[in-house]
């Protein structure tokens, strides 16, 4: 991967350059795909199926950690696609941008905004297990 991303120059003042991102854990989150599951199935089948797709995302991003860790960058879109497709069926907004997100990164072959991006993605995973679980429980 090539890192497309310009350095400051050195004569400028680097304490310009840096910007503090807070990162607040308010996932994007659309419960209609989540409520039509529960009203249709069973609360057994219903939680069944939510694990099977949490689990699922929890697989292919396991992939594309080992992906990143190995440089197999070419191995990345197809599990990201699923997750994608998984998070949209789930109503994971946050989730579902994040992976558009590396989709873009890999397609632009931008290293540093995979690593930023990838980082988002967990994060939003491990809020979205939270909220999917605090919806269920409602």
């Amino acid at each position: 991967m090539k890192n497309i991303t310009p350095f400051p120059a050195s004569d400028t003042d680097a304490s310009t350059d840096v910007v503090v991102l807070s990162c607040h854990h308010q996932m994007h989150f659309d419960p209609a795909p989540l409520s039509r599951l529960f009203a249709e199935r069973s609360m057994h089948d219903a939680e069944e199926i939510v694990c099977r797709m949490l689990e699922d995302i929890a697989m292919r991003l396991d992939m594309l950690q080992r992906a990143m860790a190995e440089h197999t960058f070419d191995t990345m879109e197809r599990p990201a696609r699923r997750i994608g497709a998984i998070a949209d069926q789930m109503g994971l907004t946050e989730v579902a941008v994040a992976v558009g997100h590396v989709l873009n990164c890999l397609a632009q072959e931008d290293g540093i905004g995979l690593d930023a991006t990838m980082a988002r993605l967990e994060r939003g995973f491990d809020v979205a297990v939270s909220e999917v679980w605090e919806f269920r429980d409602l």
